[in-house]
């Protein structure tokens, strides 16, 4: 496909409102193709061919499509390694840049960093963002620079941190309501007519990724609000 995309990879973060680097991807104004990866070389690992934690990601991923199909888009499930994922993708489409939410674990910043150089070399960008946590590791220290080994005085400069920056909004009811810098929401919603438009992609069951649905029951899941 000619036309340039970005794409949105989602991961941890299977929602589209208040998602930051989704926020992010749809403001820069490139049509937003969302992906999800069943990780290949995550999922060898487990044992359990019935894990109930498996059978709730993907009925998450299904419930999400759900959702972008009811905005006129629609999400792109792969099943592989993300490098294996995105040098197919660079061959089917024209990638601007791809957005996603910070991962933290050695194998994520590894996987990251070689998607990084991949798209690199075809002329794309990668770009991550701070999405479920409030500080990350670098952000509250000591005063020397150093981090905190013990939890009290840790705990205490965290919320002095998270007390330092602040904003007055006006909230729904049109009175100022003061808000935390860290704590704020990206209205993600306002930039919905950015998807991709395409008509319904194909779905990946279960056994198509090598599991059978747990017998565990899980409650209705709600990702965005109506």
């Amino acid at each position: 496909m000619n036309t340039p995309v970005s794409i949105f990879w989602f991961r941890r973060d299977l929602r589209l409102e208040d998602n930051a680097g989704l926020y992010h991807a749809l403001k820069e104004g490139a049509p937003v193709l969302p992906l999800f990866i069943f990780d290949k070389g995550i999922l060898e690992r487990l044992s359990d061919r019935k894990d109930a934690r498996v059978t709730f990601i993907h009925t998450a991923v299904e419930s999400l499509k759900a959702q972008l199909e009811n905005l006129g888009s629609s999400l792109l499930v792969r099943f592989g390694t993300p490098q294996e994922v995105f040098a197919q993708l660079t061959q089917e489409y024209t990638i601007k840049s791809v957005f996603t939410n910070r991962d933290y674990e050695p194998y994520a910043q590894k996987r990251d960093a070689d998607i990084t150089s991949l798209l690199a070399a075809q002329g794309a960008t990668f770009h991550t963002f701070k999405d479920h946590v409030i500080f990350e590791k670098d952000e509250v220290l000591k005063d020397d620079g150093t981090p905190y080994v013990v939890f009290t005085p840790y705990s205490r400069k965290w919320l002095a941190r998270l007390d330092q920056r602040h904003r007055t909004v006006i909230n729904a009811n049109g009175q100022n309501e003061v808000q935390s810098f860290y704590l704020t929401a990206y209205p993600t919603q306002k930039y919905f007519g950015h998807f991709f438009k395409t008509t319904p992609l194909p779905d990946m069951s279960l056994e198509a990724i090598g599991f059978d649905p747990t017998e565990i029951p899980f409650p209705p899941i709600s990702i965005a609000r109506s």
